[in-house]
């Protein structure tokens, strides 16, 4: 991640943090995560294509979503979303504990 640059909307990221509790700083951080997990935004169709990115920042998964422009990654939104954590759990074959009832 060390030559990789990021760059996003001041606006737009002052309303996800408002909406959602994520800055892009802190999202940006995803992309650190050795098993994060890069996927095609199938959904939106447009003439540049949209990905996300599922990573462990702290203690939970972010979803960020973002294209590739210009040896960059521009970041649109992120945010600790159910979904997200599924793909994540998913992709890395991360099983949960059944807690025991007494």
């Amino acid at each position: 991640m060390a030559k990789t640059r990021f760059e996003w909307d001041a606006k737009k990221d002052q309303e996800n943090q408002d909406k959602h509790g994520v800055a892009f700083g802190v999202a940006q951080f995803a992309f650190a995560d050795p098993k994060r997990v890069i996927a095609e935004d199938l959904s939106h169709s447009s003439n540049e294509k949209r990905h996300f990115c599922f990573g462990l920042v702290e203690d939970g998964v972010i979803t960020v979503r973002f294209v590739y422009r210009d040896d960059m990654i521009r970041i649109f939104g992120a945010g600790y979303w159910r979904k997200g954590k599924q793909i994540y759990e998913r992709e890395n074959k991360v099983h949960k504990r059944a807690t025991r009832k007494p």
